[in-house]
Parts: structure tokens; sequence; C-alpha cells
């Protein structure tokens, strides 16, 4: 199963989406809106878990890689999980490497997956969360037609630091 769109197509994970992740998961300028780094050990058992099957009754992600179907480089990943099966809502999230950023990427991927979340899995409602000082992401969330729902004041701790993260939230009536 992949999703397809004009410059890129989305894929399940499969080792060959192990190396970008690593390489993104372990930099201090990619993890500095969503965590601290991760030692090598920690972002194998994330890779692992996030390469699971996956099925609606899932409390895993569905996590797929990104790649530019002209090339067949990898570009980054994007992902949702079910975080409410009842009220079929889903966390989605992406990352997207620094030269492929401000390009689209991240635009026609989110693209991609919410009309899936929506259409196809018949989910109701998509949430993310991003770190108020990331721009792009919040910006890119805006565009896609995201509201922002609130602002957890000192929500995560990233390099000792407290940050706010902003929720953004997109229902299937708002379409």
């Amino acid at each position: 199963m992949y999703l397809a769109g004009q410059r890129i197509k989305l894929s399940p994970f499969d080792e060959s989406d192990l190396d970008l992740f690593v390489e993104m998961s372990m930099s201090p300028v990619m993890m500095k809106h969503v965590y601290d780094p991760c030692s090598y050990e920690e972002v194998n058992e994330a890779f692992a878990a996030k390469s699971q099957p996956w099925s609606m009754e899932s409390d895993g992600w569905l996590s797929f890689g990104i790649t530019e179907v002209a090339t067949g480089e990898k570009l980054g990943n994007i992902g949702l999980k079910i975080t409410n099966h009842e009220a079929k809502i889903a966390e989605v999230g992406f990352m997207i490497k620094p030269s492929a950023q401000g390009k689209g990427v991240a635009g026609e991927a989110l693209s991609l997956v919410k009309n899936y979340a929506l259409s196809e899995l018949n989910l109701n409602k998509l949430v993310a969360t991003c770190s108020t000082s990331n721009t792009g992401s919040f910006k890119l969330l805006e565009k896609h037609g995201f509201i922002r729902e609130g602002c957890l004041k000192q929500n995560v701790i990233i390099n000792g630091k407290y940050v706010d993260d902003y929720i953004y939230g997109l229902c299937k009536s708002a379409l």
C-alpha cells in the first residue's frame, strides 16, 4: 500500500527508511522542536515500533517514508496514530530533512495523509502538536485547514528547557 502525489509517494516504513530516520532522530538541529536527540539504540527501538504492521485497531503509528518519485531520494517521514478509537481521532506528525524543507514536500505529504485518514480510514478528527517556536510546522498546519485549539504551557522539556506547544485540530465536518 502506498499513497502517491505529484512529486512524492508515501509508503509504509521499511528498512530503506532507517538511515534517514536515524540521521534525523539523532540530529540536534532536527530535534530542537521535537524532543532531545535520541541515542542510536533509542532510534532503532523507535523505528522498530513504527515499522510494525498497522490496522485500525492498532495503538501504534502508521508511519510512511516520503520518497521523491523522480529520483527515489528519501525526504522524510509522516505518520498517524489513532489516539481515541471510539471518537475516531488520530494524531499526525512529520519530519522533513533540511535539504527538502521549504519545497512543498511536507504540504504534499500532509495532504495525502489527511485525505487518506479522513476519507479512506473514515476518521473524524486529526490533531497535531508542535512547539510554539516551530513556525514552519504551525504555518503548514494552518495552511492545510488545521485550527489552533490551544497552547500547552511548559508541555515538554527539550534540552533541559521547558517548551510550550500549540495543539491543532482538523475535524472532518470542517471540510
